[in-house]
């Protein structure tokens, strides 16, 4: 059995389907899920990882796209995302890989899916690739169709710390501002704030002038969530 076969046979037999209409309402989702806590679905997904390693890179890349493509259950997402964050495959996570992420992003299309993409496997590659990665990054800030993709690209650092590209932070920032595209929608607004908010752990002096430098065209929501904690 292959491992996309495991994922689906495993979830056949789990969850809780009060649970699942649950989590289902509260994820607003068209697809439904299984109904696993996110522990379950760990422990569930664990044994299936080892059990089922990939030796190549192409049915890697076509096992994470059949559980996004054929989906059954929100829960395969989340199994391929686990697939693609695995570090078994960590070799794998180079700039070949930033095209299919971005159609994950866009097929996802939620916080639920669309964060954990943006902040491991894209994150990771722009950490190890910057060179080749920080201009499909980039590019993916000014996407004219769609707010899922931008909010990866104001994601893509979240866990980067001092190693941070702040002229790139910058850049995606600037460009997903009030005034921009999607610049209004909630999504957007929270993203920006949540990477000022993070980045100030790092340098709050660079947070705090960001926002006074970009007062006029910061949203209120930005600005709370990046002055959290910052005194």
């Amino acid at each position: 059995m292959t491992y996309v076969g495991a994922v689906r046979a495993a979830l056949a037999v789990a969850g809780d389907p009060v649970r699942a209409a649950q989590q289902q309402a509260y994820m607003k989702s068209a697809l439904p899920f299984a109904g696993l806590t996110a522990p379950e679905l760990r422990a569930l997904l664990r044994p299936l990882l080892v059990e089922h390693r990939f030796v190549d890179r192409a049915q890697w890349e076509a096992a994470v796209l059949e559980l996004f493509e054929d989906v059954e259950h929100r829960e395969e997402w989340y199994a391929a995302v686990a697939l693609l964050r695995d570090p078994a495959y960590r070799a794998w996570l180079d700039p070949d890989l930033l095209r299919l992420l971005e159609h994950l992003v866009r097929l996802g299309s939620w916080w639920d899916v669309v964060d954990e993409i943006a902040s491991q496997p894209v994150g990771q590659v722009l950490l190890d690739h910057r060179g080749a990665a920080t201009p499909v990054v980039e590019g993916w800030s000014v996407d004219p169709g769609s707010l899922w993709v931008r909010r990866t690209a104001v994601l893509a650092q979240l866990r980067h710390g001092e190693q941070t590209d702040t002229d790139l932070l910058e850049r995606v920032l600037v460009a997903n501002l009030d005034d921009t595209t999607y610049g209004r929608e909630f999504f957007v607004r929270k993203a920006v704030g949540w990477a000022l908010r993070q980045h100030a752990r790092t340098d709050p002096a660079w947070v705090r002038t960001f926002v006074q430098d970009h007062a006029d065209r910061l949203s209120g929501l930005s600005r709370r969530e990046a002055l959290k904690h910052l005194t």
